[in-house]
């Protein structure tokens, strides 16, 4: 009887995952209620793994992503000579909803497509995810979780939701709430791309070019610090001869390439709603929530970030017991956060890879 429902319970969680032609595992939840109220018949998680789990599944890390990203958003802190072996550990690589991959406004069958896909908040990201893990994986506790951006939103909520779920909790530029300054910066990204005639409250039958373009234009306004462009760093990664005005030309035609107006939305917002005080317990209030956090947080803020500025990593560091706040010394703005330039790695991967293992690793 036993073995039964062990073959059962198997059956069960392969009917929930599948691989898919590019490598990608799948994971689906049936009935996923959101905390806007609306249950999704069924929610699709996309993640990727590296490295194997341990017979005592007790080396895992769980890497969430960051805005738009697949689950390779991380391969900057994997592999020989950076903080996470693969030899080692065990990495779980997630999606969030709204990526065009998992769950998403381009992908979800009527009467949820489109502009009908609910608000997904990032304590629903982090629902999925645990989950997967837990009824999935078999992972009841995880070595750490590391965070770059909303994926740094997703790690503070962990903290929050899940305060024992990780011995130790990795944020890099990115907050555990999003301030007042945020949402108007992304409400105006958002007005950038819904402004274009062709968008048509979401219902767009071709995709809304002009919209999108400008959108990412007022998003490159913002990724790097106005040193970065001032001293033309983005000299470092572009062919000789390459010109301002060709750089401003690929941020406006090619910067997300392929992404769908609907899904840039989706993820915008749940980005701007993010607010770890909300999480139930804490009555809204931010500090309170930072108070409960359990385990040790390194906070890694970037110096010239304009999305998650220092001063309000800062403030948060204030009521958080057990954090070590080490700004990245960068000029790459809110890029820094994720190894965009040789000293940025190097930096990152050694100070992670001494916060979570020791320099013994």
């Amino acid at each position: 009887m036993k073995k039964f429902f062990l073959m059962l319970l198997l059956s069960q969680r392969l009917l929930a995952q599948s691989t898919l032609s590019d490598g990608r595992t799948e994971y689906v939840i049936d009935n996923f209620k959101t905390e806007s109220k609306v249950t999704l018949p069924k929610a699709h998680l996309v993640y990727g793994t590296y490295g194997h789990l341990n017979s005592a599944h007790d080396n895992a890390i769980l890497l969430p992503s960051h805005y738009m990203a697949t689950y390779h958003g991380y391969e900057w802190l994997i592999g020989p000579g950076k903080a996470l072996d693969t030899t080692r550990y065990f990495l779980i690589a997630t999606e969030l909803f709204g990526n065009g991959r998992s769950s998403s406004p381009s992908n979800t069958p009527e009467p949820y497509h489109g502009p009908r896909f609910p608000t997904m908040t990032i304590r629903d990201n982090v629902e999925a995810v645990h989950r997967l893990l837990v009824n999935q994986l078999n992972i009841s506790h995880l070595r750490a979780i590391v965070g770059f951006s909303m994926g740094a939103q997703q790690a503070f909520q962990w903290a929050v939701s899940y305060p024992k779920f990780a011995d130790r909790i990795v944020a890099t530029a990115g907050t555990a709430k999003n301030y007042p300054h945020g949402v108007v910066r992304l409400e105006g990204q958002i007005a950038a791309l819904t402004t274009d005639a062709a968008f048509m409250n979401g219902d767009y039958t071709a995709p809304p070019t002009k919209g999108i373009q400008a959108f990412s234009v007022v998003w490159a306004g913002w990724l790097f610090s106005q040193e970065w462009w001032r001293k033309e760093l983005w000299r470092a990664r572009a062919k000789p001869g390459t010109t301002f005005e060709q750089v401003l030309t690929n941020y406006r035609t090619h910067f997300i390439e392929g992404a769908d107006a609907n899904d840039l939305i989706l993820q915008m917002r749940t980005w701007e709603h993010h607010d770890v005080g909300s999480t139930d317990g804490f009555d809204g209030n931010i500090e309170k929530a930072l108070r409960s956090i359990q385990v040790p947080l390194l906070y890694m803020p970037s110096e010239t970030d304009l999305y998650f500025p220092l001063g309000d990593a800062k403030y948060e560091a204030a009521f958080i017991p057990g954090v070590s706040l080490m700004p990245i010394p960068s000029l790459w703005g809110h890029t820094a956060g994720a190894a965009s330039n040789p000293a940025d790695a190097k930096f990152l991967n050694e100070n992670i890879s001494n916060f979570l293992f020791g320099t013994g690793k």
